[in-house]
């Protein structure tokens, strides 16, 4: 009998791929989706293929009904709080996927929680931008039990994802570490082409023909934040990388690298820039709004 799908926590990025679950995962049953403000759950379950998901209103019911519950949400605190409540429920032989970024000690201990209930427990952080999750063009890391693991493969390429990190066999806590390193990418990314573009603004080369640059040599990411930082997207009303969650991952990868006896000196960078993003605007501020920190350090405004 083919399992039943459960999805908990709709940000940006747990939308597009409950989406690609129900378009793509072959289901044979509704996707039970649930997030802790209910709205948003009705609203996804309306844009949806008729039938193919259904909405719980208490992650009760979601555990009691669901045998693979997949998890995607904002921090540590929510992913505790998640599995404590989920826990309550008799969790025998069901297996919980979580796709959080959160601090790879957080992961293990949750393992030890899920499986001290006689459930599973797979770590499963995604690289990828909010449009990415849209397409299903998510990378998924994979760690915990290999029989786990293989359970949860067939959701990820060619489902959530183009392809997987297979970790399958290692501690949960790996695939974690390895989200927080490569999101020190990212922020290391960002900055790099904040700098740049005010360095070509304000010395008179021109954004613009910075841009042509790194369209040439460095498509994908650095040409999709380019053009953000160009057109003034970085300065939204609804982040798509919100500043909050970019500092979380920074803490825990400066902490990592204290604790490892080597230090992030560019995400340090990154970070005191974020900080400045979130005094100027607050929780909405994103991650690509560390242009406008780099930009008003160098005498211009904020806003382009």
């Amino acid at each position: 009998m083919a399992p039943q799908l459960a999805w908990i926590g709709l940000g940006n990025m747990g939308r597009g791929m409950c989406k690609n679950l129900v378009e793509k995962g072959q289901l044979d049953k509704p996707l039970i989706i649930y997030n802790r403000t209910t709205k948003r759950s009705e609203d996804l379950n309306k844009l949806l293929p008729s039938g193919k998901s259904k909405v719980a209103t208490s992650i009760k019911d979601v555990v009691s009904e669901a045998d693979i519950i997949f998890t995607c949400v904002g921090d540590d605190t929510a992913i505790n709080e998640t599995i404590n409540e989920a826990l309550k429920v008799e969790a025998k032989g069901k297996l919980f996927v979580d796709c959080s970024t959160v601090h790879p000690e957080t992961s293990d201990e949750l393992a030890k929680k899920v499986t001290g209930a006689g459930a599973e427990f797979v770590a499963c952080p995604v690289f990828g931008a909010p449009a990415m999750a849209d397409n299903g063009q998510l990378v998924c890391v994979l760690a915990g039990p290999k029989e786990s693991v293989e359970k949860v493969k067939p959701y990820t390429k060619g489902v959530m994802g183009r392809a997987f990190v297979d970790f399958g066999g290692q501690r949960v806590g790996q695939a974690t570490l390895l989200k927080i390193i490569g999101n020190t990418f990212v922020l290391n990314m960002v900055e790099a082409l904040s700098e740049g573009h005010t360095l070509a603004e304000k010395s008179g080369l021109g954004s613009e023909n910075l841009h042509q640059l790194i369209e040439t040599m460095f498509p994908g990411p650095y040409t999709a934040y380019s053009n953000r930082m160009m057109s003034g997207d970085y300065n939204r009303e609804e982040p798509l990388f919100a500043v909050d969650l970019a500092r979380k991952d920074a803490r825990h990868a400066m902490a990592l690298a204290k604790a490892s006896g080597t230090r992030l000196r560019d995400v340090e960078v990154a970070d005191a820039h974020l900080e400045q993003v979130k005094k100027h605007k607050g929780e909405k501020g994103d991650i690509a709004g560390i242009y406008g920190a780099v930009r008003q350090e160098a005498g211009l405004k904020f806003e382009k």
